[in-house]
């Protein structure tokens, strides 16, 4: 009797929850919170709940600038999260640490998951494949800037909310009337330099650096400092000194503003989405970003951010099963769709766009669909297919600091951006020593 007691207790622990230990563990780390922060949680709890081989361990790291910097320092260590989120400036730093990562490509065929690179949006995937078109890692988050609309702001200004704004010289007018009209902030700006020197260059075809924007060649210099781009700052500049562009930082702290209710218009990645749509209690819409009629008759297309998943190295063989596992579920046309529907971040998926619009959701939620519009309407040129530039997290921090300069009327756009040019510069050929 004993010994049947025994064995049915053998059997019954088999049988608990205790079995999950022999569960494979995927570490993931990303840089997301509040809503985003939720969404990715969720994501992850689906894919667990979906299968019993492997658990995915989500883990935020802090903002995009600190999860890169936790994931280096953890190799550095030896304790190296399976899969780690790099923001889009990024790239370049992580394609030259050989031997850090393994490529998205390798790892997918080797684990046999489903994979097949021509399913993803060439404007996404392009920023993260090879010349010979491997793909390096997965695009996860990407997005692409808009121009965001607090309609009630225009109407207690007494403008019409519904008045084009597809160009520069429209926005100028519009942020005229809504100072004359009592409006306090204008227009404000997330992430700067991305918006208003990185997608600019793109969305106006002209160079942000050489070298195609770094793609062919480590030997790159900035061009940010073109006639194009200091006219346009030139532009901020006199909006800033009147008070119709009020800025509050480098990042996206004009976003709490704008979700407030205190600024007319907002420069910001489509994936403000979701955050707006929680807590906005105005009606809001989303517009192209504008372009300056002087400059082209047309636009070009605007260049992707957001942050793109890399496989890292170090770890037991079989693990790679799991993270190719976990990579296939997050490329899914089901999972994909309702990601860029939550989030505003573009469908990295052909297919997941088709469906979100064969769903009705963009007819449902007009301007929804703007972003992906603008980035797939033409084919990219060698200046607007993104920017693949080493140290370029270092350099964004100098030109964020001479952006600032501009607008506090300390230098002229010319003046700073030459000087952004330069230190940029010296940041760009350490990176190419360091990685000839």
């Amino acid at each position: 009797m004993k010994k049947h007691m025994l064995g049915l207790a053998a059997v019954t622990l088999a049988l608990t929850p205790i079995a999950a230990a022999a569960q494979t563990e995927i570490q993931f780390w990303h840089a997301f919170t509040g809503r985003l922060g939720e969404l990715v949680a969720a994501q992850v709890d689906n894919f667990n709940a979906s299968q019993s081989d492997y658990t995915v361990v989500q883990s935020h790291k802090g903002n995009y600038s600190e999860t890169l910097n936790a994931g280096i320092a953890a190799f550095r260590a030896q304790e190296q999260p399976h899969i780690l989120m790099v923001f889009e400036v990024g790239t370049a730093t992580m394609m030259a640490a050989k031997g850090a990562i393994r490529p998205v490509y390798e790892v997918m065929a080797e684990s046999g998951a489903s994979f097949d690179p021509d399913a993803y949006i060439g404007a996404v995937k392009g920023y993260y494949t090879t010349t010979d078109g491997d793909m390096l890692s997965l695009p996860f988050n990407s997005s692409t800037p808009v121009l965001w609309v607090n309609r009630d702001a225009f109407e207690a200004a007494g403008v019409d909310p519904d008045m084009d704004l597809s160009t520069w010289e429209n926005v100028g007018e519009a942020l005229d009337a809504l100072k004359a009209g009592g409006e306090d902030c204008p227009l404000v700006t997330a992430w700067q330099s991305w918006i208003h020197l990185e997608n600019f260059s793109a969305y106006h075809n002209v160079p942000f650096a050489s070298k195609d924007n770094g793609f062919a060649g480590l030997d790159t210099e900035l061009m940010l400092n073109g006639p194009a781009q200091v006219a346009h700052l030139s532009a901020m500049q006199d909006w800033a000194k009147d008070g119709k562009f009020i800025y509050t930082g480098r990042r996206n702290e004009g976003g709490a503003n704008f979700r407030s209710g205190e600024c007319a218009l907002f420069t910001e990645s489509s994936a403000g989405y979701a955050g707006i749509k929680a807590e906005a209690e105005f009606n809001f819409e989303v517009r192209p970003l504008p372009y300056w009629k002087a400059l082209v008759d047309e636009p070009q297309n605007t260049i992707i951010g957001g942050a793109s998943l890399w496989v890292m190295s170090g770890h037991e063989s079989g693990d790679y099963k799991g993270v190719g596992e976990f990579l296939s579920y997050l490329s899914s046309t089901e999972v994909q769709a309702q990601w860029h529907q939550d989030t505003g971040y573009l469908p990295i998926t052909t297919a997941a766009g088709d469906a979100t619009r064969a769903s009705g959701f963009y007819d449902e939620n007009p301007g929804t669909d703007v972003a992906v519009i603008q980035m797939t309407a033409k084919q990219p040129t060698a200046n607007s297919k993104g920017l693949r530039l080493g140290s370029f997290d270092q350099i964004r921090g100098i030109i964020d600091e001479e952006l600032e300069a501009i607008w506090a009327g300390d230098k002229t756009a010319q003046e700073a951006m030459d000087s952004a040019k330069a230190r940029g510069d010296a940041l760009l050929r350490r990176f190419e020593a360091a990685n000839r």
